[in-house]
């Protein structure tokens, strides 16, 4: 027992201290163990921060994209909604202008009949006189007559009475013949001027509106840029995008602009509304270039029919074929000589209406030979023939009466009176076409108000080169810098735009930008 407690004294500090170093292995264990974890924790709460700042950047990127789609987009509709003003102000401003007109035919057509109310009132009064006159004269020569016949001896006053009153009869029968060729000649002259009142009185009943298409359409950009993604690589975008829509599309030096060019107004419009979508969805390809073309061929097909649909409405026609209304609102996109055909069938129907109606006949057939006259020139681009040809064979097809299909195959022919609703809608066609700012100015005037802008532009001293753009809207002015400084350059662009408002006459503005640009070229031999 003592031997076991002895062995235990000698042992026990060994236990102590070997619990004693465990004790201090656990702790610094556990310390390590703590450690390891804080840093893993530490780097694992770094990545965390890290991945939450790249998301934070790339959402920052993509609400930075959004924003600039929406300005962009804003800008694109703060652009069309001033366009559309711009046009809407055009429009007003010549409703004005042909209003101002018809009032002074009106004037001029009171002031006519005021002058021959003068003259007709200036005759009454003389004829009055001449009566009186030839009353008198009568008067005196029964007198004389008694007289003479009472010195006459052998006749009776019966006989003297049938003697005068033969004189008499002979007399009042010159008179009576003289009268008649004049009543006869007044009616000649009463029918033409009330012919010319009829014909004026339609005119002036209807309010023209004038057509703005051209040969060419100008599409903007958000950029020059974007010109090459038009075009494509090796012109493949530009080849496909002709080939689909039937148009020229014509990329040059304009800046932030393309022109697309075709006679044809209702593909020209089509390759409008496609490229402006293209150019807004950025993605410009020859598959998505297909897509949209289709895609806005199918909506111009629902649009025209809408138009269609519309000015049979107004006009008040009925029971038309759905093919015929097709081709009507088609009427939207052809021009004749400048002149919007589908405005001046429906301008030509509500004026052969009118002139039907003054003179007996039916103006629902009239109104319906004359809408459907120029039906021809929606396919007459397609079709061989004359559009009077093709328009009749297109009435006739589609059940029109007989009366519609030759107004529309004789409407420009020698006529036949005997074909009165042919004759109504020839004169309602003329009147439609021949009015006044009914068709634009020709090709040559256009041209020649461009050359006019760049030669007054150039004519001001300094001036380098001078470039009407933008189909006359505006001119670009450079300057030689060594002649004309920043402040002149300000100074000649007033003097340009002032003797531009003196010298000319246009629709809208002409924006003046002078250019004055200085460089240096110097050769490192």
């Amino acid at each position: 027992m003592i031997k076991i407690l002895s062995t235990i004294k000698l042992v026990a500090p060994w236990f102590i201290l070997w619990g004693a170093i465990s004790l201090l292995i656990g702790y610094l264990w556990r310390k390590y163990i703590a450690e390891r974890t804080i840093k893993i924790a530490e780097k694992r709460a770094k990545e965390i921060i890290q991945q939450a700042e790249n998301m934070a950047l790339n959402r920052k990127k993509e609400l930075d994209l959004q924003a600039k789609e929406m300005i962009y987009r804003l800008r694109n509709e703060f652009e069309k909604e001033t366009r559309n003003k711009r046009r809407e102000l055009q429009f007003q401003e010549k409703r004005l202008q042909q209003r101002e007109l018809n009032l002074e035919r009106k004037i001029e057509v009171l002031e006519k009949k005021e002058a021959e109310l003068s003259g007709r009132e200036k005759a009454l009064r003389e004829k009055e006189i001449k009566l009186r006159e030839l009353e008198n004269n009568y008067l005196q020569l029964i007198e004389e007559e008694k007289k003479r016949l009472e010195k006459i001896s052998g006749i009776t006053r019966e006989m003297a009475k049938k003697e005068l009153l033969h004189l008499m009869e002979e007399e009042a029968r010159k008179e009576g013949m003289r009268i008649q060729r004049k009543i006869e000649e007044e009616a000649r002259e009463n029918g033409e001027r009330r012919a010319r009142e009829i014909l004026l009185t339609v005119m002036q009943r209807i309010a023209p509106e004038q057509a703005t298409e051209s040969a060419v359409s100008v599409v903007t950009l958000p950029n020059d840029e974007i010109k090459g993604r038009i075009i494509g690589r090796e012109g493949r975008n530009i080849r496909t995008f002709e080939m689909l829509t039937g148009v020229d599309l014509i990329v040059d030096d304009t800046p932030e602009a393309v022109t697309l060019s075709s006679f044809n107004i209702y593909r020209r419009e089509i390759a409008r509304i496609a490229l402006e979508r293209l150019i807004a969805d950025g993605r410009i390809h020859p598959g998505r270039i297909e897509e949209v073309v289709e895609k806005v061929k199918e909506e111009m097909e629902k649009h025209i029919i809408e138009e269609g649909k519309n000015v049979i409405f107004e006009v008040g026609v009925e029971n038309v074929h759905p093919e015929l209304i097709k081709l009507l609102g088609k009427l939207k996109y052809r021009t004749s000589f400048g002149q919007n055909v589908l405005l001046h069938s429906k301008e030509a129907a509500f004026l052969a209406s009118m002139i039907a109606s003054e003179i007996g006949y039916d103006p629902s057939i009239a109104k319906r030979a004359a809408l459907f006259h120029d039906i021809g020139k929606a396919l007459d681009q397609e079709v061989e023939g004359s559009h009077p040809e093709v328009g009749a064979q297109i009435l006739k097809k589609y059940g029109e009466r007989e009366e519609v299909v030759n107004a529309a195959l004789y409407h420009h022919s020698d006529l036949d009176i005997s074909c009165p609703y042919t004759v109504i809608t020839q004169i309602a066609d003329t009147l439609s076409a021949t009015r006044p700012g009914a068709r634009r100015d020709t090709l040559e005037k256009y041209l020649r108000r461009i050359e006019e802008l760049e030669r007054i532009a150039s004519s001001f001293r300094g001036v380098d080169h001078a470039y009407a753009i933008s189909a006359g809207r505006e001119v670009r002015v450079i300057v030689k810098p060594d002649c004309v400084s920043d402040e002149e350059a300000s100074y000649l662009a007033r003097e340009i735009a002032r003797k531009i408002e003196e010298n000319l006459e246009y629709i809208g503005q002409v924006k003046v930008t002078v250019i004055r640009e200085k460089r240096e070229v110097v050769y490192a031999k």
